[in-house]
């Protein structure tokens, strides 16, 4: 069952949307915190009270009710609001089956090269969005220049953009090297509420765990290793090493700042959803 709070806020945000995406949301299989999600076979992540989760079954829906492309690769999203966060906020983990990425250019991280290679990739994500009619995005610059923590193996930055409406935006990413890939964790807020959710989605991934067989430390010789690097992990992962062998038409599904499109009609959702005299009782 689903918190009370949490059905009543959901039943009237889909009572906002337009008839044809109601009916899609309010198909998407919603489990309350806390709770422990599987993000596909190969990890798991521990869901905060006050969030919901969905994994496999749910995550296309909602990408697709947010007017977010879809890649394949989705595992699960954690969608939370909170008192201390007016507004909406989701975090999206995806799979990328790229193999082993070596993590030797941990202290060597080239911001500047990287950002210009991420507004590359965004572009060419926006003429796919163009091709649904949805917004485009603008890459403003980094929140949180990338940073490899080689304790965790996890590699973080944040980035501001915003969309032709004037919609403001913010990715804080993670990437989690594994054995045999990356789980991206991407958390999609407002720039004002930046600052305030970093510790709690830091806690958040501090839930995560690899199943066995998947962990970073249990890579073996002979095992498959990624095409690409740390650098190239955080301008779009494997999307550089298509765009170098000239498949392009691909790059766009991963661009992490194209995640965020839909973030504005979702905050107008929450917005009158946690609004006095919108609540609705559920069993």
């Amino acid at each position: 069952m689903i918190a009370r709070s949490i059905i009543s806020r959901l039943a009237v945000c889909l009572a906002l949307l337009p008839a044809a995406a109601a009916a899609q949301a309010d198909k998407i299989p919603w489990a309350r915190g806390p709770a422990k999600g599987a993000l596909g076979s190969e990890a798991t992540i521990n869901v905060p009270a006050g969030c919901l989760f969905t994994g496999r079954d749910g995550v296309k829906t909602f990408l697709a009710v947010t007017e977010n492309p879809v890649s394949g690769n989705e595992r699960g999203v954690i969608m939370c609001q909170s008192e201390a966060s007016p507004d909406p906020w989701f975090v999206l983990f995806s799979y990328d089956q790229s193999g082993y990425v070596r993590d030797d250019e941990g202290s060597n991280l080239d911001a500047d090269a990287i950002l210009e290679s991420v507004r590359r990739g965004t572009e060419e994500a926006n003429r796919e969005r163009k091709r649904h009619g949805w917004s485009t995005l603008s890459v403003d610059g980094w929140a949180t220049k990338p940073f490899y923590d080689r304790a965790t193996n996890n590699l973080t930055w944040a980035i501001t953009a915003h969309d032709n409406t004037g919609g403001r935006t913010v990715n804080h990413s993670v990437r989690l090297l594994g054995r045999g890939g990356v789980m991206h964790a991407d958390l999609v807020t407002t720039p004002e509420q930046l600052n305030s959710l970093v510790p709690t989605f830091n806690g958040m991934i501090g839930g995560y765990t690899y199943s066995p067989g998947f962990k970073y430390a249990e890579w073996r010789s002979g095992d498959k290793v990624a095409a690409y690097g740390l650098t190239a992990l955080v301008a779009g992962g494997a999307g550089v090493a298509l765009a170098k062998s000239g498949l392009l038409v691909k790059f766009w599904k991963l661009i992490v700042v194209g995640v965020g499109a839909g973030l504005a009609a979702l905050k107008r959702m929450w917005a009158r959803i946690t609004g006095k005299g919108n609540e609705m009782h559920a069993e």
